[in-house]
């Protein structure tokens, strides 16, 4: 109530007025610091350069965008890190690696106003920088652990990437739960391990697609082997004999594990499996939400290398290619090196597309199985107990009614498919 004598105005709104006159848009932000943390070297030696108060300026803006990125994929990590991952969780997944694929796309484009500084321009100011280097980014690194890049997978330098803050233990802590901590290709890929459907119990999809290709190879090398041309029929039959040991190198669990080990595949077997599963199937409810998260998990890791292979191209536009970096790298070469794919965090998912079949001979789903993956959270009893009953009215195979007993009960809260058990 307003006090009877004065303005009319309780102490309490007074407060409140107070506290809102001083949350105001330059505060919230904190623009004072933000906006005096661009400290010409140039100006205090005396002589200043324009274009390193651009040069730094981008490189800020990118530091930030990098500090929310990882925002992002540690929230992503957090979510997936849960021992069944709950279906309603997926749009928040969705959402945030989208966000994440945006802000790369904006990184991507931003080196062009970098490229507006000449060569000349970048000397004048070149060596107020002295070891300075996007080398040392420490959030770059860490985003590239979190991601799931692999120590091993890294190009050999002279120094480790964690050497300029080994006298800083808070960012040396940093660096080292960014490598222990599980990262999202390893969630992804446990995550992967889980689809139904590919395993021995129930529809079997592994089993099935072995046969399919066995029927595809059979189908080609008859077509091969009815061309009159004696070259062209051996060029083919050659051609089929390639693409059956390529299919060789995911059916034999031997071979897949000798490639892991050089490096050429990521993930384990099963993962592999699930992912394949996912992209032959993507149109049923259940798996269209997964391989929305699949494409996006190549879209960033083909950004990155777009980001890396524009730093490698200003990098030999401004200094060449013989030049060492001001951080200790070799420069233009080191940065060559790392856009390749041993880079590539989510390899394995780039090469689903060497395995995929025609449709014709994609194995059809049973009925059993499409209950499972078009069954909904918002499916009541009666009508999940009718959908069983009409796939079982119409004859399911003794693999098949082992999936319906193995479906989520109806109105039951669900993890995604390719976390479901």
């Amino acid at each position: 109530m307003a006090c009877p004598i004065g303005n009319g105005t309780s102490p309490a709104r007074n407060g409140a007025e107070e506290r809102e006159k001083g949350e105001n848009y330059w505060n919230y932000l904190h623009l004072d610091k933000i906006l005096s943390a661009q400290a010409l070297k140039s100006g205090a030696a005396g002589a200043q350069v324009h274009d390193e108060h651009l040069f730094i300026i981008v490189h800020q803006a990118y530091e930030l965008w990098f500090k929310q990125i990882i925002f992002e994929i540690d929230s992503v990590r957090q979510l997936f890190m849960t021992e069944k991952l709950n279906e309603r969780r997926m749009l928040d997944i969705i959402k945030q690696t989208n966000r994440v694929v945006l802000i790369l796309k904006l990184l991507v484009g931003q080196i062009e106003i970098l490229e507006t500084m000449t060569p000349l321009d970048f000397l004048d100011f070149r060596d107020h920088l002295s070891t300075a280097s996007g080398f040392q980014s420490l959030q770059f690194r860490l985003l590239e652990n979190k991601l799931g890049l692999r120590k091993e997978s890294r190009v050999k330098t002279k120094s480790d990437y964690s050497a300029p803050y080994r006298d800083h233990p808070e960012l040396m802590s940093q660096i080292r739960d960014s490598e222990e901590q599980p990262s999202l290709a390893a969630l992804v890929e446990r995550w992967l391990e889980r689809t139904p459907g590919i395993n021995s119990r129930g529809f079997n999809f592994w089993e099935r697609f072995q046969k399919a290709v066995q029927q595809m190879l059979r189908d080609e090398v008859q077509a091969a082997e009815g061309i009159v041309d004696e070259a062209q029929r051996k060029d083919e039959l050659d051609l089929v004999k390639g693409r059956s040991a390529l299919f060789d190198s995911i059916f034999d669990v031997k071979v897949h594990e000798a490639l892991k080990a050089r490096g050429e595949r990521r993930w384990s077997h099963t993962a592999f499996q699930g992912a394949l599963m996912i992209s032959f199937y993507r149109m049923e409810p259940r798996f269209n939400q997964p391989y929305q998260l699949i494409n996006l998990l190549m879209d960033i890791d083909e950004l990155l290398i777009k980001w890396r292979n524009n730093h490698v191209q200003i990098v030999q536009r401004m200094i060449g290619s013989q030049q060492v970096g001001t951080g200790g790298s070799s420069g233009y070469q080191y940065l060559r090196a790392t856009v390749s794919d041993r880079y590539k965090v989510f390899l394995d998912l780039f090469n689903l597309s060497t395995f995929l079949i025609p449709r014709q001979y994609v194995p059809p789903l049973s009925r059993a199985m499409q209950f499972r993956l078009s069954h909904s959270l918002s499916m009541g009893a009666s009508e999940a107990q009718e959908f069983l009953c009409d796939a079982r009215d119409q004859g399911l195979h003794e693999s098949d009614s082992e999936e319906a007993g193995a479906a989520p009960p109806a109105g039951e809260a669900t993890t995604t498919p390719a976390a479901a058990t």
